[in-house]
């Protein structure tokens, strides 16, 4: 189950988070609504004159509460998926020492997080092997994990893809809903887009700032039109009172329209046409929908719920055309590699299974976490590398060229909310949610010039 490191490490910090003061996007929340806003007419709005929902939940549109938004670079639309709740944006005072970590006080041996482990009664192993022996994964459906070990690719973790770069936590995730961890979305690799209880925030990399892009504290009535800036429309997904919206994304559809996919406790899954912003369609599926994503090509579906299969359906008909087995628990992440050929599965047993559409009746690979739920799965633009974020405490980053038998592991201490590579695979953003230790940690990736060697 999830652990914050305060019941564990020393209150040592007298701070809050960075004060931000603007907005504007999209989204769905527990009232059942989604807006779908211009991301080119928010700057410069402040948020008292923009609308508000409640609290954020979701960026990337995949996984409910606290789960996901997407920014696409063609339309320039951005959706996010929120939920009810509380909270408040504090001003930043006591800055210290510890607020920020660079590279170069990481390579002089500071902690990456700024943990001072020196003023603590145990050393970082120590307190790994702590986590480790402690950390109770959360399940839904106790089955035995006993042949999850024979399955398993057996992994080299000794790779090195990404470099830490920077550490802050000025911009840090609150995670609402523990089962929904896609905080996260980096819209370039100087932008990166958060949620942080009633607030979707934006923090810059270059000028080390962030500001507040969204407020979500009240709720929107749906209607046709919304006469906010930015806001372009607002409709009901569900007449059910006691159903939430999960998961919400933006896709090109096959004939190049901008469509919106959302999934619902509900057990439906729905598309709207952003064009009229009419409901062109909808699936019914026999559990909550817990998350969808769309094949590159627009053409496939992957359906992941309360269930141990997923599924894979045409997005035309609804039609299913797959169920893939071999999960032990529910999911709540997927993606499709760029070249739409393999989908991958974060499941609440561990795993992250992947998938070979042209053979779907066994998996291609399963790659174990080490301690928790693969809540957050990420490819790269290019579609080298794959990023699995466990619930709390790693990072896996697979090369997929090497067939994802090399691994680059990322040992950090809290909840993660999120993981995101950058739109050029530049940089790689991970979020931690912890009182004392949330943070935004950025990696950037490593180059090798091998054709400099010729002038030594």
């Amino acid at each position: 189950m999830d652990m914050d490191l305060v019941d564990d490490l020393e209150l040592l910090d007298d701070y809050d988070d960075l004060e931000f003061d603007r907005f504007g996007v999209a989204a769905a929340d527990t009232s059942r609504q989604v807006r779908v806003f211009d991301c080119q007419s928010y700057t410069c709005v402040q948020p008292q004159t923009l609308f508000s929902l409640s609290t954020v939940t979701s960026f990337r549109g995949s996984n409910m509460y606290c789960g996901c938004a997407k920014h696409d670079y063609v339309t320039g639309l951005l959706l996010v998926a929120v939920a009810s709740g509380n909270g408040q944006w504090p001003v930043a005072k006591n800055k210290n020492k510890y607020d920020t970590t660079s590279a170069a006080e990481y390579r002089d041996g500071k902690d990456m997080q700024g943990i001072p482990w020196e003023r603590l009664h145990y050393s970082r192993d120590d307190y790994r092997g702590k986590r480790l022996n402690e950390y109770m994964n959360y399940e839904s459906l106790f089955r035995s994990h006993e042949l999850l070990d024979s399955e398993c690719k057996q992994v080299d973790k000794k790779g090195t893809f990404y470099d830490f770069c920077f550490n802050t936590r000025l911009a840090r995730s609150t995670v609402v809903h523990f089962q929904l961890r896609d905080l996260v979305w980096a819209t370039s690799k100087h932008d990166v887009y958060m949620a942080q209880n009633y607030s979707v925030m934006h923090w810059s990399s270059l000028l080390q700032r962030g500001e507040e892009v969204l407020n979500v504290i009240d709720n929107v009535f749906p209607k046709q039109y919304v006469d906010q800036p930015g806001v372009a429309f607002c409709t009901s997904v569900t007449d059910d009172d006691d159903n939430i919206t999960n998961t919400v994304d933006v896709y090109e559809s096959p004939n190049g329209s901008t469509r919106v996919i959302t999934g619902n406790n509900d057990c439906v899954v729905r598309v709207f046409d952003t064009e009229r912003f009419r409901l062109l369609s909808h699936f019914t599926f026999p559990w909550s929908v817990n998350d969808t994503s769309v094949s590159p090509d627009g053409k496939l579906v992957a359906v992941l719920g309360d269930s141990s299969d997923c599924l894979i359906a045409d997005l035309q008909s609804g039609k299913e055309i797959a169920s893939l087995k071999g999960h032990l628990d529910y999911s709540f992440s997927s993606a499709w590699h760029p070249d739409g050929r393999v989908l991958a599965t974060g499941n609440q047993d561990t795993t992250c299974r992947l998938w070979d559409v042209r053979n779907l009746s066994r998996s291609l690979a399963v790659l174990r976490g080490r301690i928790g739920a693969v809540r957050g799965l990420r490819f790269s633009s290019d579609g080298r590398f794959l990023a699995a974020a466990e619930a709390a405490d790693f990072v896996h980053v697979y090369d997929a060229r090497a067939g994802y038998s090399r691994e680059q592991e990322i040992d950090i201490f809290g909840e993660v909310a999120g993981v995101s590579f950058s739109p050029d695979a530049e940089a790689l953003f991970v979020g931690i949610a912890d009182r004392t230790y949330g943070s935004l940690i950025e990696f950037r990736r490593r180059h090798r010039y091998d054709y400099l060697d010729s002038y030594l």
